[in-house]
């Protein structure tokens, strides 16, 4: 039994040779301006679907859409994208993801999907090219070529 007291002593002290572990200083973290969109007055598509914005919307979407928005009608924290471009002028759309205060303080369909959803959508810092290469993803998704 006292052969194992010296090892018990020995594991337990030292701590002041133990590395701490490092302080994160706030001043290093990175920290991400919001952006916030001029609103859009018009906008004009293109025919047919531009590819290259489509793939640059589907990338845009799984990264900041998709853990709150399906592609089928189904509402998962936000409204189901299926016929989005059926049911919103691409003008709104934009103006919805570019700059989400200005649309719940002066659109009230943009209120009533905050009534409906209970959750106000988040700036994600998309720019307004950004956001017509997802407009493009969404009228791709709607069976426009």
């Amino acid at each position: 039994m006292l052969s194992v007291l010296p090892i018990i002593i020995w594991s337990c002290g030292g701590a002041e040779k133990r590395a701490e572990t490092p302080k994160t200083d706030e001043s290093v973290l990175l920290k991400q301006d919001e952006v916030h969109g001029q609103e859009v007055k018009e906008l004009a598509l293109s025919t047919p679907l531009d590819q290259t914005m489509v793939k640059a919307g589907q990338e845009i979407y799984d990264v900041k859409c998709a853990s709150c928005h399906r592609l089928t009608e189904e509402k998962l924290v936000g409204p189901g994208w299926k016929n989005v471009t059926t049911r919103r002028k691409p003008v709104w759309i934009v103006n919805m993801i570019t700059n989400v205060d200005m649309m719940l303080a002066d659109d009230a369909e943009a209120q009533k999907m905050l009534e409906e959803c209970l959750v106000r959508m988040p700036n994600q810092n998309i720019t307004s090219d950004e956001a017509r290469s997802v407009i493009e993803y969404m009228r791709h998704n709607d069976g426009e070529k």
